[in-house]
C-alpha cells in the first residue's frame, strides 16, 4: 500500500532532509508511536519502519522507548513469591 502526503518545503527546510530521508524518519516515528500504544506489535511496528526487530530495537533505545511494553502488567499478574 501507498501513501501520499502534501508536505511543504518549509518542513523539510526546517529538518534539513531530502524527502526520502523525511519519509523513513516519518515511518519509523509512526512505528515507534503505534508500537508504544500498543497498537502494533513489535514485529510489525518493525517492519513499517522498514527494518529489521533488531534494529528496531535499537531505535527504541535511542527513543527512550521500552522493548517490553505491557511487561509490567504482565508480572503484576504473576503470583506474590514467598
Amino acid at each position: 500500500m501507498k501513501v501520499e502526503l502534501d508536505i511543504p518545503d518549509t518542513t523539510l527546510s526546517a529538518l534539513r532532509q531530502a524527502p526520502a530521508e523525511f519519509a523513513a524518519c516519518l515511518r519509523l516515528m509512526a512505528a515507534v508511536k503505534l508500537y508504544e500504544t500498543a497498537s502494533l506489535s513489535q514485529e510489525r511496528a518493525a517492519e513499517l519502519a522498514g527494518q529489521t526487530r533488531q534494529d528496531f530495537v535499537i531505535q527504541l533505545s535511542k527513543l527512550g522507548v521500552s522493548p517490553f511494553q505491557g511487561v509490567d502488567d504482565d508480572l503484576a499478574m504473576l503470583p506474590t513469591l514467598p
